[in-house]
């Protein structure tokens, strides 16, 4: 080998040395998403990540995570999955629990929603005042429930898989409160 390549060899491992690669992989507006996340002994995997805009204005930004090996024409089934929004915009608690409630409402039946009344109004109490770059985390565990985290904050859980189809359909199902959001998060 001559200099020139022993050089370029050397030059560039330091590179990758001293300037490694960030440990992310998903980044939508200056806001990052880490590549996993581990939920109890579940390890789930970034599957999207997108913006989601309201009347033209950034509203925040978001990512889902699904169980590893889980496709996505299985992400409302009783799987391990996980969605983070941060926020662009400062948006009070209470105005939560009527945008959730509208969402489900048109993603279950009539007899599913109320039957889920109770855990839906247990979920919207825990709602709290965001500020631009919050991030809320719902998080659900087969066999455990669906956790409502602010910055990390666990807020409470809501047993039951029937109530964590309803929630994730929010972003996920047949009505989602933004189609181009839902393609974005699933990857598609």
């Amino acid at each position: 080998m001559n200099y020139k390549v022993i050089t370029k060899y050397f030059f560039s491992a330091m590179a990758i040395v001293l300037f490694p690669l960030p440990a992310h992989s998903a980044e939508v507006e200056g806001i990052i998403f880490s590549d996993s996340y581990v939920a109890e002994d579940k390890t789930l995997i970034l599957t999207g990540a997108g913006l989601l805009r309201y009347w033209g204005f950034k509203a925040y930004t978001g990512a889902l995570y699904l169980e590893e090996g889980v496709s996505v024409d299985e992400v409302l089934s009783d799987t391990a999955k996980r969605i983070e929004l941060e926020y662009f915009r400062s948006i009070k608690g209470k105005d939560f629990g009527f945008a959730t409630d509208k969402s489900i409402a048109e993603n279950v039946d009539g007899n599913t929603f109320k039957r889920l009344r109770a855990q839906i109004d247990y979920h919207n109490s825990l709602y709290e005042d965001v500020q631009p770059e919050d991030r809320y985390l719902l998080t659900y565990i087969p066999g455990r429930g669906t956790e409502l985290a602010l910055n990390g904050e666990t807020k409470g859980l809501i047993k039951g898989a029937n109530f964590a189809v309803a929630v994730f359909s929010i972003w996920l199902g047949s009505k989602p409160i933004n189609k181009s959001f839902k393609r974005q998060i699933l990857g598609l």
